[in-house]
C-alpha cells in the first residue's frame, strides 16, 4: 500500500505560519475545543485497534464489536471534522475519504483507499484481519499525532467562520445522506455530533440557539430511513446559513479554500448558484476568479450565442445545428437513445441535457473536455457530429471561430433556470411540492442513496461542500434493459481519456434535474423509463465489473417508495 505521509510539525510551522493573524476570538475557542475532542477521538481509534485485533470473520460477535467501535470512532471524528477538513486536509484524507482509488489528474497519480470508509467496506465484505489491522493502525497513528498540528498554528475569525459554513453544507448534503457510512447507516447521529460541535464554537447566541435546536431535532430522530431530511434542511439548516451569512466575518476572501459557490454559501438557496452561472474554468478545471474572489462575468454576447445555437451553417453539410441534438423544447436533449452520425449509423452515446452543464468541471460523458469552450470546439470539428472545419466556419459566419465558441459557451452558461417545484419549495412556497414528492425527496436523500452520488441541490456529481470536483462512477450498466439477461457494455468510458484501470467503464455523474422529462437514460440510452433505472439500482446493479463503485447491495425499496421517488423527480423539472 502506498504510504500515507503525516505532515511533520516542522512542515506545519513553515506552511501554516502564513495563514493569518494571531489567534483571537473564534480561533481561541475553537483550538480549546479541538484539543479536548481530539483526545477523545484518539482514544476511540485505540479502541478500534483493540476491537480489530480481536476480529474473527467466523465469529459474528467480534465482527459486530468492530463495527460498533468504528461507529464510535466516526462519531468522535465528526466532532472535529469541521476543523480537520478545513485546516488539515492531508490528515482528514487519512480519516474519511471514499473507499475507492482517488486519482489526481492530470498527473495520473492515485492513492489507495484508506480510513474509516475503507474499514467499513472491509468489515461488510468479510475481509481479512490483516487488511483491517493495517487500516486501524494507520488511523490510530495519525490520530495520535494530531496535537502536533497546533504547533505555531494561526487562524482568523473569518477562516473559522468559513469552516463552520462548509461543515453545515456537509451536514445537509453528505452526512444525512449516508454518503460516508452507507452500510453502517449512522449518518444522522454523525450529523448530530457535527452540529453539536459547531454549537460549541460559534460565538453568537442566536446562532448557537438555532444550532442547538437543529442538534435536538437530529438527536430525536436518529433512524436513517425515516429521518425527515426536507424538514431538517428547510426548517433548521437553511435559517442557520442565513444567520451566518449576516456576520461580518463571513464577508471576506477565502484564505484556504476555493469553491464554485458564490454569494450566500448556502447551497439550498437559489441565488447561490445562479450568481455562478457565468463561471469559466481554466485548462485544469479550476474556477477563474476576479481579484476580489468574486465570480467573473461572462463578458461575451449571450444573445449572439443563442442565435448561433440554431445556426446550421456551422455544420459541414449545413444541415445540423447545436439545437438538432439539444432541443430547447425537450430540455435541451433529443429524446433518442443515440442521435444519427453524419458518417452513417448512430453516435456511440446518448445526448445529455445542456441544462446546468456549466456546473460541471468535465464535459462529455467521459469528461474529456475541461470546459464548455473545449467541448464546443470538439463538437464543431467532429466528423460524426457537426463536421465543420475552421475555414468553412469562418468563411460562412464571417467572424473569428474563437468569438463563435465564446458566444455559444456564454449562452449555454445561462441555461440554469432553477425553476422547478423543488426550487419554489425551498424559496418558501410550501404548496409547490405534494406530500408524495416530499416523501420522495427523503427517499432520494436516504434509503435509495441517490443523494450520495447526485448531490443536492444541483443533483449532479459535483461533490459538496466546495462543489469543485466532478465525480465519475463505475456502475456496470448493461447495454440492454433486460436486467435478468444483461449484455455487458463495451464502452470503456473514461479510460480512453486517462489510461488507468480505475477508469475502466467510468462515466460522469449527470444531473437528474429534468430527468423525469428527458428519457431515455444512461450513457447509451438503454433504459427507456425511470422505472427501469430504479429497478437497476434497487437490485444493486447487475453482474459486478472491475472497480465498480456502485454497491451491489439491494436497496429494498417498496413499490410505494419507488413511486414517491419518481414523483420527486417530477418536482425537479423546470
Amino acid at each position: 500500500m502506498k504510504k500515507i505521509k503525516v505532515l511533520t510539525a516542522l512542515c506545519l510551522l513553515l506552511c501554516l505560519g502564513i495563514v493569518g493573524e494571531a489567534p483571537k476570538g473564534y480561533p481561541e475557542q475553537t483550538i480549546r475545543y479541538f484539543k479536548a475532542q481530539q483526545a477523545v477521538f484518539a482514544l476511540t481509534t485505540k479502541a478500534l485497534q483493540l476491537a480489530v485485533s480481536k476480529y474473527d470473520v467466523k465469529e459474528e460477535g467480534t465482527v459486530e464489536q468492530a463495527k460498533q467501535a468504528l461507529k464510535e470512532c466516526r462519531l468522535a471524528y465528526k466532532r472535529i471534522s469541521f476543523f480537520m477538513e478545513y485546516f488539515f486536509v492531508s490528515e482528514a484524507y487519512v480519516f474519511n475519504t471514499p473507499a475507492k482509488y482517488e486519482v489526481e489528474e492530470p498527473y495520473i497519480e492515485y492513492e489507495e483507499p484508506v480510513g474509516f470508509q475503507q474499514i467499513e467496506a472491509l468489515l461488510f465484505s468479510h475481509a481479512s484481519k490483516k487488511e483491517l489491522m493495517q487500516q486501524a493502525d494507520i488511523v490510530a497513528e495519525t490520530a495520535a499525532g494530531l496535537p502536533a498540528l497546533l504547533y505555531n498554528f494561526k487562524a482568523t475569525d473569518a477562516q473559522v467562520m468559513e469552516s463552520i459554513q462548509l461543515e453545515l453544507i456537509r451536514i445537509q448534503s453528505l452526512y444525512i445522506t449516508g454518503y460516508d457510512a452507507p452500510s453502517l447507516q449512522c449518518g444522522i447521529p454523525e450529523a448530530a455530533a457535527a452540529m453539536d460541535a459547531l454549537s460549541n464554537v460559534v460565538g453568537i447566541d442566536s446562532i448557537r440557539t438555532a444550532m442547538t435546536k437543529a442538534y435536538a431535532y437530529l438527536a430525536a430522530h436518529p433512524d436513517y430511513n425515516s429521518f425527515d431530511r426536507l424538514t431538517f434542511i428547510t426548517d433548521y439548516t437553511m435559517p442557520i446559513q442565513a444567520m451566518l451569512a449576516k456576520q461580518a466575518a463571513t464577508h471576506t476572501v477565502r484564505a484556504l479554500n476555493t469553491t464554485a459557490i458564490f454569494g450566500s454559501r448556502d447551497p439550498f438557496k437559489k441565488e447561490t448558484f445562479t450568481q455562478g452561472a457565468d463561471i469559466t474554468v481554466d485548462g485544469m478545471g479550476d474556477v477563474l476568479r476576479n481579484g476580489d474572489n468574486s465570480a467573473p462575468k461572462i463578458g461575451y454576447d449571450t444573445a449572439l450565442g443563442r442565435r448561433l445555437f440554431s445556426e446550421k451553417k456551422l455544420s459541414g453539410n449545413r444541415q445540423r445545428s447545436c439545437a438538432t441534438c439539444h432541443l430547447p423544447e425537450k430540455h435541451f436533449t433529443d429524446g433518442m437513445p443515440q442521435n444519427a452520425s453524419l458518417t452513417g449509423g448512430f453516435l456511440p452515446r446518448h445526448t445529455p441535457s445542456l441544462l446546468y452543464s456549466t456546473y460541471q468541471y468535465a464535459q462529455f460523458w467521459d469528461g474529456r473536455a475541461k470546459s464548455l469552450e473545449e467541448q464546443i470546439d470538439a463538437v464543431l470539428h467532429s466528423p460524426t457530429e457537426m463536421g465543420g472545419t475552421d475555414d468553412s466556419i469562418v468563411a460562412r459566419m464571417k467572424m473569428p471561430k474563437a468569438e463563435i465558441i465564446r458566444a455559444l459557451a456564454a449562452y449555454i452558461r445561462t441555461l440554469t433556470p432553477f425553476n422547478a417545484p423543488f426550487d419554489h419549495y425551498l424559496a418558501g412556497d410550501r404548496s409547490a411540492m405534494s406530500a408524495q414528492q416530499k416523501h420522495g425527496f427523503n427517499i432520494f436523500m436516504g434509503k435509495a442513496r441517490c443523494g450520495s452520488c447526485h448531490f443536492a441541490p444541483l443533483f449532479n456529481g459535483l461533490t459538496p461542500p466546495l462543489f469543485n470536483r466532478t465525480e465519475f462512477e463505475i456502475l456496470g450498466v448493461p447495454l440492454n434493459s433486460d436486467l435478468q439477461h444483461p449484455v455487458a457494455d463495451t464502452d470503456r468510458g473514461r479510460i480512453a481519456v486517462f489510461p488507468l484501470t480505475f477508469y475502466e467503464g467510468a462515466f460522469k455523474t449527470p444531473t437528474v434535474r429534468n430527468a423525469a422529462a428527458t428519457a431515455p437514460y444512461m450513457h447509451h440510452g438503454n433504459f427507456s423509463t425511470m422505472q427501469q433505472v430504479i429497478d437497476f439500482y434497487n437490485q444493486g446493479g447487475v453482474s459486478p465489473v472491475m472497480h465498480q463503485t456502485l454497491s451491489s447491495d439491494t436497496l429494498g425499496l417498496s413499490k410505494a417508495e419507488q413511486q414517491a421517488l419518481i414523483s420527486f423527480l417530477d418536482a425537479l423539472v423546470d
